[in-house]
């Protein structure tokens, strides 16, 4: 700790310091790296046609339908941030309200949705890259490289150990890589809009529906089911915001800056996502021929079809945006699971070892390295028993994103539930605001777990007769159990106190 830095408390005098590069993020740079965690170019590409499949036309209404209990949720994290700003997030939040059973848990739905999002990055981003070097060098057999496994796989391990090389260098190396790649994508997402948009108004669109009032309605979504499984995919979309907290204890302002950058974030992407996908629609429409967005074939990456009848000859800018956006993502990814397992492990909840810093570059080495391993081999084993892994690790990962948003957002209510009800704004903040965004999202977790048993849910992949989304969503959250057991084990003593943000005796 430099000389003149007192560790941080949080407003009950408790002492957190892990190690963390101190004042290394600001207001912007935590904005950016949040933009580039949720990866928009990535994002779009990879659920506007399964999001399209399961509303149709109803689309930008889901979207918005998606954003609304984000922003509840984000309220609930920035009142628990200011309260308790610690990188461990979830897990040191519901763990210091519901105890830490239910933290642990919480915390593992975090670590299964950023394992599951670092492959799915992985994928995207081998697939972005041979078709950019098949458009460069003309010779369209170069994409189809991305179909073999085993070239495949390999290439998603060189991504997955690059990034976590990056990421283990520290905050400073991961915020020169962000800035630029986050402004080139944001570019070329706005200049695909505008181009699809010229289409549609020029008469040379590929269905060019014209924009409807009805497009925003909600309650035209033909069922619930249809509604849960809309709104859990949209939930994806928005995924990824919560990074900026886990930045806490290296933001400038901890209690306050990573709650305004939070918020920031998703004002940000649900604006950009409105503009394309509005958009895409109107281009595309969502029928199943050639470009509608109803086509399964398209559907794991819309914009690898799209971009050249949109784009022209640019469209090889659409195709390296995609790769920026998934390979900075799956950099500053890293940052949340690496920053969770640090606190679990400084807390007792995991092996010591998980809180090792890095002198040189105080980042949590250990953990990093450990999440890009288990991203890795998650990656190599689900390509190999489906060949339609993107699409239904999306599917799995908006599960698991509704799980621990919403258990979280009920801490951020049991937490403050003494004082909420003191004044307008407190009840709003800390009650109001968290309960209907966790409520809603545990509803939608729910929903779509029972959903997910069909076979024919997702893309249609099943193991024993039972869909594979289901099978990924229950089955992670089973092994969490497991683990959770086992770690009990080795320090029962972390699990048999009640949970103070304090440092408790670890076990390596």
């Amino acid at each position: 700790m430099s000389a003149g830095t007192a560790p941080r408390t949080d407003h009950q005098g408790t002492r957190h310091e892990k190690g963390l590069s101190k004042g290394s993020v600001g207001l912007l740079g935590s904005v950016v790296i949040g933009v580039s965690t949720i990866a928009p170019a990535y994002t779009l590409s990879g659920a506007l046609g399964p999001t399209a499949a399961a509303v149709g036309t109803h689309l930008p209404a889901i979207l918005l339908v998606g954003f609304v209990p984000m922003l509840l949720v984000a309220v609930g994290y920035r009142q628990l941030n200011r309260a308790m700003p610690d990188s461990g997030t979830t897990f040191t939040w519901v763990s210091k309200a519901f105890g830490p059973w239910i933290g642990w848990m919480g915390s593992w739905g975090l670590l299964a949705a950023t394992i599951l999002v670092l492959s799915n990055l992985a994928g995207i981003a081998v697939d972005f890259f041979y078709l950019a070097l098949a458009q460069l060098t003309g010779n369209d057999a170069i994409a189809e490289l991305t179909r073999n496994v085993p070239v495949n796989v390999a290439t998603c391990l060189a991504f997955v150990a690059l990034a976590a090389w990056i990421s283990y260098r520290g905050m400073e190396a991961t915020k020169v890589v962000q800035y630029v790649l986050v402004v080139f994508q944001l570019l070329v997402l706005l200049w695909f809009a505008a181009a699809a948009s010229g289409h549609v108004a020029g008469g040379t669109a590929f269905d060019g529906l014209a924009v409807r009032s009805e497009w925003f309605n909600p309650f035209g979504v033909e069922s619930f089911s249809a509604f849960a499984a809309g709104v859990s995919l949209s939930v994806f979309i928005y995924w990824g915001w919560d990074v900026v907290l886990t930045l806490n204890e290296e933001s400038r302002d901890s209690a306050n800056g990573p709650g305004r950058s939070a918020i920031a974030t998703i004002l940000v992407i649900v604006a950009l996502y409105l503009a394309v996908s509005l958009a895409v629609l109107s281009y595309s429409g969502v029928g199943g021929a050639e470009l509608g967005l109803g086509n399964a074939e398209i559907q794991e990456n819309v914009f690898a079809a799209l971009a050249g009848p949109v784009m022209g000859p640019f469209a090889i800018l659409m195709s390296l945006a995609v790769l920026s956006s998934s390979a900075a993502s799956l950099q500053s990814t890293m940052i949340s699971p690496a920053r969770t397992m640090l606190a679990m492990g400084h807390y007792g909840a995991l092996p010591a070892k998980y809180a090792r810093i890095t002198p040189r570059f105080q980042s949590p080495g250990y953990a990093t390295i450990a999440a890009a391993v288990i991203a890795s081999v998650f990656y190599a084993v689900m390509r190999v028993i489906s060949e339609n892994v993107l699409w239904d690790t999306i599917t799995t990962l908006g599960m698991m994103v509704c799980f621990y948003y919403g258990v979280t957002a009920l801490a951020c209510v049991w937490y403050f539930r003494r004082e909420a009800l003191r004044t307008v704004r407190g009840f709003l903040t800390k009650f109001l605001a968290p309960l209907l965004g966790g409520i809603l999202l545990l509803v939608f977790f729910v929903q779509t777990s029972y959903d997910s048993m069909d076979p024919e849910y997702g893309s249609g992949s099943a193991i024993g007769g039972i869909g594979l989304v289901f099978v990924l969503g229950v089955g992670m959250l089973l092994l969490g159990v497991v683990v959770m057991l086992v770690q009990y084990r080795r320090n029962p003593s972390f699990f048999r106190e009640r949970f103070e943000t304090t440092e408790l005796p670890v076990l390596d």
